[in-house]
């Protein structure tokens, strides 16, 4: 069997640089919440293959799933040529399941940028309007148009351009960063002046809680504002929730935290668990915006997937995820909270449920640390511990463990975390 440095320097032989891959060790098997290398090495998988696995690796439900559809079923029909049931009763329990009590329709895709791509087709068939408002922080995906609608450059968008055009940004709200929600809501009206009339603007495209961008909640009252200012102009408010679904923030999607709804919400990563599969959810007379053969794709909807994503949603029922959500989120925030007097580089612990994130800053200037921020992130690798980094200063330490963790696996991981913390902070 290959080691770790033999198959990265074939990694970096067959394969391009603009992959960027976080690690130099090789997967060999994982089950729950731990990764094994091929060398042996067992890892406390603290990242969840950025929030897709809140269910754990090869949980049995989902292999029990995917097998039954493998050797009953059929791999493939193209759900556009030859449908099948398990699709139409998935999109059944998603239109049931999302916020909103209004007529709803799903449609599946295979990967949460082409979910996003498709909320924006359809949010113009349905307005008849082409520009499109995004937020500061907000990622949205490496196609082209989640590009555009991404409101980070570095890595994502460098040498990329030109981009689809009315694609408009304005700062997302992060008190903690000086932007406030007036003065967010204030550069929508100043967008409203300058650059496109609201007329013209066909949706608001908002993640509930910015993944990439830090981890930071847009509050209720924003979300309030946000919805009326659409309700205002009728712009459609589209609701990002890959990353925050399927049980992460406490409840099964992000937006059932507000008193309002979205007219779009798109989802992926934890929907099958580690299986390719995307959708979008929204009010039945706008999904129907499209006209037939309008949207779709060769694997949108396949029938593995789709399996997998009905195992998901029962794991999560039967196992009381969104309630164990709340109880490890509430655990890890309590740990480094009370670990803020030693190390005074933390600025702040936040997210809801188990969607968490501590920030550390410069203790002598007040200024983000990425130093810092990749001194811990590496230092608890080194002890087994795979940690994700994150945000617009990339001064973020964010948590996506899978929801169905062992309390002695979590524990030995919060033990290692506030081990490198406290040696860190001593320099």
């Amino acid at each position: 069997m290959s080691n770790n440095a033999d198959l990265q320097t074939r990694k970096n032989a067959a394969t391009p640089r603009g992959v960027g891959v976080m690690t130099d060790f090789y997967a060999a098997r994982a089950q729950n919440a731990e990764i094994w290398d091929v060398e042996g090495r067992r890892f406390i998988d603290f990242g969840g293959g950025i929030a897709v696995v809140n269910t754990g690796h090869r949980h049995p439900k989902q292999v029990a799933a995917i097998n039954k559809q493998l050797h009953e079923g059929f791999l493939h029909t193209a759900y556009q040529i030859v449908p099948y049931k398990s699709y139409v009763e998935l999109a059944e329990k998603i239109n049931t399941r999302t916020p909103g009590n209004f007529p709803k329709k799903t449609a599946f895709f295979t990967t949460g940028a082409e979910a996003v791509e498709n909320a924006i087709k359809i949010a113009r068939a349905a307005t008849g309007r082409s520009g499109v408002i995004a937020f500061t922080g907000g990622f949205h995906g490496r196609t082209m148009m989640g590009m555009a609608l991404t409101g980070k450059v570095a890595p994502y968008k460098i040498g990329f351009g030109p981009f689809p055009s009315e694609i408009y940004h304005v700062p997302f709200p992060v008190e903690l960063h000086g932007v406030s929600e007036k003065d967010s809501l204030k550069a929508i009206q100043n967008l409203f002046k300058a650059d496109i009339e609201p007329t013209r603007v066909a949706a608001i495209i908002l993640e509930p809680v910015q993944g990439e961008g830090g981890f930071y909640q847009a509050s209720p009252s924003f979300m309030r504002s946000l919805r009326a200012l659409c309700d205002e102009h009728g712009i459609l408010l589209i609701a990002d929730e890959v990353q925050t679904g399927f049980g992460r923030t406490g409840k099964l999607f992000a937006m059932e935290h507000y008193d309002v709804t979205a007219d779009l919400m798109t989802f992926a990563k934890s929907l099958a668990g580690g299986m390719p599969l995307s959708g979008v959810c929204g009010r039945a007379e706008i999904m129907d915006a499209p006209a037939p053969g309008g949207l779709g794709g060769t694997y949108a909807g396949n029938a593995l997937a789709i399996a997998s994503a009905h195992a998901v949603l029962d794991i999560i029922d039967s196992e009381n995820l969104l309630d164990r959500a709340n109880a490890l989120g509430d655990k890890i925030k309590a740990r480094l909270t009370a670990l803020r007097a030693q190390v005074p580089q933390i600025s702040d612990v936040r997210g809801p449920g188990a969607m968490n994130a501590v920030e550390f800053i410069d203790p002598a200037t007040g200024e983000a640390s990425p130093e810092f921020t990749q001194k811990v992130r590496l230092a608890a690798l080194k002890r087994g511990l795979l940690l994700l980094s994150c945000g617009t200063y990339a001064n973020v330490i964010r948590f996506l463990f899978p929801l169905t963790i062992e309390d002695s696996v979590f524990d030995e991981g919060l033990t290692i975390l506030e081990e490198v913390l406290l040696e860190a902070a001593k320099g």
